[in-house]
């Protein structure tokens, strides 16, 4: 297991929890009314660009029909606040939502930031993922990285990581290398040790192999 810093404890902890569910319900409603009106003023912006009129109803409809189809938006960017202190932020290549539930998206090109409330900081990038609202996940997919700010890099196929509390948890083998040299297993955990001491750590296991590479010393 891998140990973050340990968290200084908030005074106002309990404040912080209090109507938790409201609070992201009106945090997605944040997410999602500027991602509707981005649609519309796409539609807004093809309709009332200047074209050549002998093309424009052809050039028009295609690109509508494209947009009623897919209902993709360009460079979409998320953030906020777990359940237990975790400033989490990611941004994708584009995004799409889900026909069924308003609350999903697909999306393409994942970059995320999670800055951990004892000052440790992790990276991850993702070919895919699919934001789920109502579940409060992310499922990623097409190569996952994941990098801390203790300098480990884990990579694996695919992840699940929690939006509402510090959480996150391969869905198959990993391959880390570090400052203490190469790990592998069959999964990794991200999670928070006990209650609400606020250490978080790396956790591997199922057929755990390492091998170990010193640090050279300073005078060599």
């Amino acid at each position: 297991m891998l140990s973050s810093r340990q968290a200084h404890r908030n005074p106002k902890g309990s404040m912080a929890t209090f109507d938790n569910r409201y609070s992201r319900f009106v945090a997605w409603l944040k997410v999602l009314l500027p991602l509707a009106a981005l649609v519309l003023l796409s539609t807004m912006f093809l309709i009332s660009r200047g074209i050549d009129p002998t093309r424009a109803l052809t050039y028009a409809k295609v690109d509508l029909d494209n947009l009623a189809r897919t209902q993709r938006i360009t460079g979409p960017q998320f953030s906020g606040v777990t359940e237990d202190g975790s400033a989490m932020s990611f941004s994708a290549k584009s995004a799409q939502p889900d026909a069924n539930d308003p609350l999903v998206f697909t999306v393409d090109d994942l970059n995320a930031e999670l800055s951990l409330p004892d000052g440790g900081d992790i990276r991850i990038s993702a070919g895919g993922a699919v934001i789920d609202g109502t579940r409060e996940r992310l499922d990623l997919s097409g190569g996952v990285v994941f990098e801390t700010s203790t300098d480990y890099q884990v990579t694996t196929p695919s992840m699940s990581v929690s939006t509402r509390q510090t959480w996150a948890e391969s869905n198959g083998p990993v391959m880390a290398e570090g400052p203490a040299g190469r790990i592998e297993a069959g999964k990794v955990e991200l999670k928070r040790q006990g209650d609400d001491n606020g250490t978080y750590l790396l956790v591997f296991k199922e057929g755990v192999k390492m091998v170990y590479r010193p640090k050279p010393a300073e005078n060599e």
